[in-house]
């Protein structure tokens, strides 16, 4: 019986060391309570975060939308282009390219076409006017390039770095914990459990900004890369045929 009583005793006080541990360890999870457990440089952190998560949405929304129209357009232009230049008819080719804006192809053509008629209209001889055309395809598909590009900087940085960022508040967090842990006298699950939720969360967030952002910028540059293929062949193209047209001539 005596054992038995022993036995219960420390059964019974294992209990309340459990409850009592379990009581001290007890956090939030949704994420109004660890808001609410996060002193304010992890809450800094976050709303940094935050800003650049937002950036980088807005510039994968817009990089979207504009390679889609760009896509769209140049797959209407091509064909209707390419039939007014076999047609010989270059102010046809023009007002196409102008009806496209958006096309990156129609942007390359139509400075081609112009410098091309504009020589075409002077004095200048066959090789200085197909050089003058070259010239300006070759800088059309350079602000061109630069216009597709727009952003694309912006969002690897931020693949690049908010990991750190996310890390520099997992840095806080920890510090947090051990500030706890000194300052209770105890290194039960009380005393860190607002300094640990704060390096994982802010780890979480930092991750989760990271990820889609590096993502998305690797498919972004692949489709530039693939429009700056289509602008080359587009300028070779249109030379060719300048080089033919003033052959005729």
């Amino acid at each position: 019986m005596i054992q038995l009583a022993t036995l219960a005793t420390a059964g019974y006080y294992k209990l309340a060391a459990l409850a009592m541990w379990q009581a001290e360890g007890e956090v939030g999870w949704d994420p109004i309570s660890l808001w609410k457990q996060m002193g304010w440089p992890a809450r800094l952190v976050v709303i940094v975060l935050f800003i650049m998560s937002a950036w980088s949405i807005g510039v994968m929304i817009d990089r979207y939308i504009a390679f889609n129209a760009a896509r769209k357009q140049s797959r209407s232009f091509a064909p209707q282009v390419a039939g007014a230049l076999r047609d010989g008819k270059i102010d046809e080719a023009i007002r196409v390219a102008e009806r496209n804006k958006k096309s990156h192809l129609a942007k390359v053509v139509t400075a081609g076409l112009q410098e091309f008629k504009a020589h075409g209209d002077s004095n200048d001889i066959p090789g200085e006017q197909i050089e003058a055309s070259k010239r300006a395809l070759e800088r059309a598909e350079a602000i061109v390039h630069a216009e597709l590009k727009r952003g694309l900087g912006g969002l690897a940085t931020i693949g690049s770095t908010a990991p750190f960022v996310g890390l520099f508040g997992t840095v806080i967090g920890i510090l947090n914990a051990f500030r706890q842990i000194s300052a209770q006298k105890t290194s039960g699950l009380g005393a860190v459990a607002g300094g640990i939720s704060e390096a994982l969360v802010t780890t979480a967030i930092g991750l989760f900004v990271a990820i889609p952002a590096v993502m998305m910028f690797n498919y972004f540059t692949n489709k530039v890369e693939a429009f700056d293929v289509e602008m080359d062949n587009s300028s070779s193209e249109l030379i060719d045929y300048f080089l033919k047209r003033s052959g005729r001539r």
